[in-house]
């Protein structure tokens, strides 16, 4: 069976995991029969937002702990995770991934990454395990993969200025509707735009669907 590892950034949209997305993404995975185990970086959050009014909250929250309640309790940290043990990896989106794996929601084309998921990103793509990023989240994988300059090809759906910082960093960005996904057979990327479009529950899942269709092709 295949594993793979899902590494979350929280728990809630605007400040950690798109919750939609990470479930539909182990509910996915499951249904292909993989192995799933579900990572996290054991760190402070970098903001809480109340999830009804949108506003920052006077709140201290951690990612690990957070990304727990998406995983039902079975988590691990990112830190003690080895590429070599999974076959593919996988990032949902939501803000967590933007301001928790990296910081690209302040420093946009200048983002860091997160050390200990920096790490476990390249050793999976030195040692070429397919990767998935949605929504987001493929923010983070081409600031990891920066220094590659290997042009990855991926997909945040269509917005004008995510898609040019993502070009600023080195990829290659294409458009996608939120029901398809894009594959970049080179570099063993695959990439969906979920939330990043308007949309309804049911066309994030199509997309979610054939992005891991092809993750999961690709890791067999």
């Amino acid at each position: 069976m295949v594993k793979v590892a899902v590494v979350l950034s929280g728990c809630g949209y605007l400040d950690g995991s798109e919750i939609h997305e990470s479930v539909l993404t182990l509910l996915a995975l499951d249904r292909a029969g993989a192995v799933v185990t579900c990572l996290a970086p054991d760190v402070a959050q970098s903001s809480v937002i109340d999830h009804v009014n949108k506003e920052p909250a006077n709140e201290k929250r951690n990612v690990l702990v957070e990304s727990a309640r998406i995983a039902r309790g079975k988590i691990a940290d990112v830190a003690r995770a080895k590429a070599a043990d999974f076959d593919a990896v996988v990032l949902p989106g939501g803000y967590g991934a933007a301001k928790n794996l990296c910081n690209f929601a302040v420093k946009g084309a200048a983002a860091e990454v997160e050390p200990a998921v920096a790490r476990f990103l390249r050793e999976a793509f030195h040692a070429k395990k397919p990767i998935g990023a949605w929504c987001i989240a493929p923010a983070t994988v081409a600031a990891a993969l920066r220094d590659e300059k290997a042009g990855l090809k991926l997909t945040i759906g269509s917005d004008p200025a995510t898609a040019s910082a993502l070009q600023a960093m080195g990829a290659k960005h294409v458009t996608c509707p939120v029901d398809e996904a894009r594959t970049d057979d080179v570099h063993r990327i695959v990439s969906t735009p979920a939330y990043m479009c308007d949309a309804r529950i049911a066309e994030v899942a199509a997309g979610i669907d054939i992005a891991v269709a092809a993750l999961l092709k690709m890791a067999r």
